[in-house]
């Protein structure tokens, strides 16, 4: 994106560097866009501080109020990973929102878009697996729910078990002369002796847990235009004590079929916000929507953000390495 030494502008050229600079440190390195989606993503966030006046990290934090580390946002501009979708929220917040003025909601809705299509492009250009290229990454776009035929196999049996140890002489069976039916009801004793012996020899085995995330699983925080968050998006204002219903639009973005999954919390202030610490997702179809929403009961005052993460009937994540969903509300005496 543009020759060393030179910074991009905003068409995505290159500009000349000033003659003098006011800033010590470390020039930008630029991020090579043909290097992948989460290099051109970077590349993105670096025009946005690039046309905000270029702050340093510090500045983003304490001055335009960025809910995140140094090395973190420093890192998503780098374009090596690509950054948690709570980070670039911060990132681009800081900057579009609290530097340039811009409208919270409608920054919020652009990048989320440019977030989750970068997300989905990694997917994509990793083999078609929603191998979550996330460390923190959201995914195939981001919620982060359900999950598909998770039954695997036990491993079979040794086809030829031993129940005599090696060293031990097999002494043939010897049926003593008697009437047919006692000759049957001897065969009926051994029988039931070999299956209690096999039984024994075997040790019970469960289906093993499957792997997440599974091949072709890729989830999508809204989709077919319409947003993720259905009710309270970040940043609504609710009242302490007084429940309310949050709503989110998912949209199974792979070829798995999501049953038996639910969302879980994940993290957050939970002290501040009661509410259950699991909800079912509804079963749904690849390429379908859905709405997962939990009841929520505020309790003080100030910000209430909570982390939900997708999950199957045992708990495991079904995208471990994926950010998930999230409310945040602002709460507010009566």
């Amino acid at each position: 994106m543009g020759e060393p030494g030179r910074t991009p502008d905003s068409t995505g050229g290159a500009a000349e560097p000033p003659a003098t600079s006011a800033r010590r440190g470390r020039r930008h390195t630029v991020p090579d866009v043909n290097a992948g989606p989460a290099a051109r993503f970077a590349a993105a966030l670096l025009d946005l501080k690039l046309s905000a006046g270029d702050p340093s990290y510090d500045r983003m934090r304490t001055q335009l109020r960025a809910a995140a580390s140094k090395s973190a946002l420093s890192a998503a501009a780098r374009g090596r990973t690509l950054p948690t979708w709570p980070t670039t929220w911060e990132f681009v917040r800081s900057l579009a929102v609290t530097a340039l003025g811009g409208d919270e909601e409608s920054v919020r809705r652009e990048w989320r878009e440019r977030w989750e299509t970068a997300s989905v492009t990694e997917i994509r250009a990793g083999g078609g697996e929603a191998v979550c290229p996330v460390g923190d990454r959201a995914s195939s776009g981001q919620p982060s729910v359900a999950g598909s035929d998770t039954s695997v196999a036990a491993d079979p049996p040794d086809p030829s078990p031993s129940l005599v140890p090696p060293e031990s002489p097999v002494t043939p069976l010897r049926i003593p002369s008697r009437p047919l039916w006692g000759v049957a009801a001897t065969a009926v004793v051994m029988l039931g002796l070999v299956i209690a012996v096999v039984v024994l020899a075997t040790p019970g085995q469960e289906a093993a847990a499957p792997r997440y995330p599974l091949p072709g699983d890729a989830s999508s925080f809204g989709g077919d235009g319409l947003p993720g968050d259905v009710t309270f998006p970040d940043g609504a204002t609710v009242v302490a004590g007084r429940p309310f219903t949050k709503i989110w639009r998912l949209k199974n973005l792979g070829s798995v079929p999501w049953h038996d999954r639910y969302l879980q919390v994940a993290g957050g202030t939970t002290v501040l916000c009661e509410s259950p610490d699991r909800v079912p997702v509804p079963d749904t179809e690849p390429g379908a929507l859905t709405e997962v929403r939990v009841q929520v009961t505020p309790r003080g005052t100030g910000i209430c953000h909570v982390l939900w993460k997708m999950a199957d009937a045992r708990g495991a994540l079904v995208f471990p390495e994926r950010t998930g969903v999230y409310y945040q509300v602002r709460v507010t005496e009566d």
